[in-house]
C-alpha cells in the first residue's frame, strides 16, 4: 500500500475521485499499548470496529492477542492471526455459530443472557464443562453516545437464577457488562459495577472472570473530550475492589473505538457547494454513519490547498453522494469560508466502525486507501517515550505475520 506524509501529499500525488481511507496503524498499535500497560486484566480487541489487516497487524505488534468476536465470519477471519483467543462474546448465537466455534475453531468462550442460550451451548458443544461462561448483566447507560442495555443483559431474579446455573456448568464463570459505546465519563463503570456486585452477592456464587465490556471514549471534538482514559482505568479498579470477588478474579476489558478511532481519516472531495452545506463523495450510506446517526462532529480539515491569508472559517454542514435526503450531516464542520467545489477536506478519526458499517447503495461505498504516516487529527494519548519508541520498533516485525 502507498505510503504518504501526510493527507495534502496524497492529493498533490494521486487527485481521487474516490472517496480515500487513510491508515495510521501507528496511532492503533499506540492506543494497543497503552492499554496493555495501564489496564490490569486481558485487553480484547472488539473485532468489529475495524478489521482492516493493516490495523489488526499493528494491534498484533503492539501485544494484542485476544479478540472478542461476534459471528462466524469474524470468528473465521481472527482465527487466521497467529495465537489468537478468541471470545464469542455476543449473548444470542445460532445453534450452528456454537457449534462451528466450538468444534471447528476451538473456542472455549462464550456470552449468554437467558437460559435458552445457557441450553443452547450445553447441547451444541455436547455437554463440555472446559468452557469459560460469561452471563451478561443489564447496566445502567450514563452518558453514552450509544445506550446498549436495552437488548441484551439480564437483572434480577433472572440474574441470580442464571449466575447460578452458568456456574454449575462452566469450568470458569464469568460476568460481563457493557456502558455503552463512547461513554464520556468514567462513573458509568462504577454504578454499573456497583449493580453487577449487588447481583453477584444474590446469587452467592464465586466468579472467576470479570469483562467491564467496552464504552471506552474516543476522542472527536476538542472542546467535546472525554475524561482521560487513566480516569476510567482508576474507576473501573475503585469499582471491581469493591465487589464481593475474590482477588482471583481476572478482569478483560473489550475496546475497539478507542483502539481504532484515530488510526483511520477519511479523505472526500467537494462535488458542490450550496450556501453553507457541501456535498461531498461519501456519506452516511458510506463511512460516515455515526456523523449523521449519533451526532459525531468528527474534526476536519481543508487539504490540497492553503486557505487565503487571514480567510474566516465558515460552520458547513455535509450532503452525502447518494439520492436519500437521509444521507445528511448536520455538524457543524468548520472550515474555510471560499471553500469550493473541487476542494478536498479531510475528516479525522473514523476509524472505529466506519469501513464495517459502509454499503454500496447506489452504487457509491467504493474507497481507496493509503497509509498516512503523520499523528491523528485528535488524540487521547500520550506522546510516547523514547523507552516506548524503541520498544515499538523492535516488535514492529511480528505484526508482518497478521499482515502476510
Amino acid at each position: 500500500m502507498e505510503r504518504f506524509p501526510a493527507a495534502s501529499a496524497l492529493i498533490g500525488a494521486w487527485k481521487p475521485d474516490r472517496p480515500v481511507i487513510g491508515l495510521r496503524p501507528h496511532a492503533a498499535g499506540r492506543a494497543a499499548r497503552w492499554f496493555l500497560r495501564h489496564f490490569p486484566g486481558d485487553v480484547a480487541y472488539a473485532y468489529k470496529a475495524n478489521s482492516s489487516v493493516f490495523l489488526l497487524g499493528a494491534l498484533y505488534g503492539a501485544g494484542i492477542r485476544k479478540f472478542d468476536v461476534a459471528s462466524i465470519p469474524e470468528i473465521e477471519d481472527a482465527a487466521t492471526i497467529p495465537g489468537a483467543e478468541l471470545h464469542f462474546m455476543h449473548p444470542v448465537k445460532s445453534r450452528i455459530a456454537i457449534r462451528r466455534a466450538f468444534a471447528e475453531f476451538g473456542v472455549r468462550s462464550f456470552a449468554l443472557d437467558s437460559e435458552d442460550e445457557l441450553r443452547k451451548i450445553a447441547e451444541e458443544t455436547g455437554g463440555c464443562r472446559d468452557l469459560t461462561l460469561w452471563v451478561r448483566l443489564a447496566v445502567p447507560s450514563l452518558n453514552s453516545k450509544i445506550p446498549l442495555e436495552r437488548k441484551y443483559g439480564v437483572t434480577g431474579v433472572k440474574a441470580t437464577r442464571l449466575l447460578a446455573k452458568a456456574r454449575q456448568a462452566a469450568r470458569e464463570l464469568g460476568v460481563t457488562f457493557h456502558v455503552g459505546s463512547q461513554t464520556a465519563t468514567p462513573e458509568a463503570y462504577l454504578a454499573a459495577l456497583m449493580e453487577v456486585g449487588k447481583l453477584i452477592a444474590r446469587a452467592d456464587v464465586v466468579v472467576d472472570r470479570l469483562d467491564v465490556g467496552g464504552g471506552f471514549p474516543s476522542i472527536y471534538e476538542e472542546d467535546g473530550a472525554a475524561a482521560p482514559l487513566s480516569a476510567f482505568v482508576d474507576t473501573i479498579m475503585d469499582g471491581v475492589d469493591r465487589l464481593p470477588i475474590a482477588n482471583r478474579c481476572r478482569l478483560m476489558c473489550e475496546p475497539g473505538r478507542a483502539l481504532v478511532a484515530e488510526a483511520e481519516s477519511l479523505i472526500v472531495r467537494v462535488d458542490a457547494r450550496r450556501g453553507n452545506e457541501l456535498f461531498i463523495n461519501d456519506g452516511s450510506y458510506g463511512t460516515l454513519f455515526d456523523a449523521t446517526h449519533m451526532g459525531f462532529n468528527f474534526p476536519v480539515r481543508l487539504i490540497g490547498r492553503e486557505p487565503e491569508p487571514g480567510e474566516p472559517m465558515t460552520a458547513f454542514s455535509f450532503w452525502g453522494p447518494t439520492c436519500d435526503t437521509v444521507d445528511f450531516m448536520k455538524g457543524p464542520f468548520v472550515l474555510p469560508t471560499k471553500i469550493k467545489e473541487g476542494d478536498y477536506i479531510e475528516i479525522g478519526n473514523t476509524g472505529a466502525y466506519g469501513r464495517a458499517i459502509a454499503g454500496r447503495f447506489n452504487g457509491y461505498g467504493a474507497f481507496d486507501e493509503a497509509i498516512l504516516l503523520d499523528e491523528p487529527m485528535l488524540t487521547m494519548y500520550p506522546a510516547e517515550t523514547e523507552h516506548e519508541r524503541r520498544e515499538r520498533w523492535e516488535i514492529r516485525h511480528e505484526a508482518q505475520q497478521v499482515q502476510a
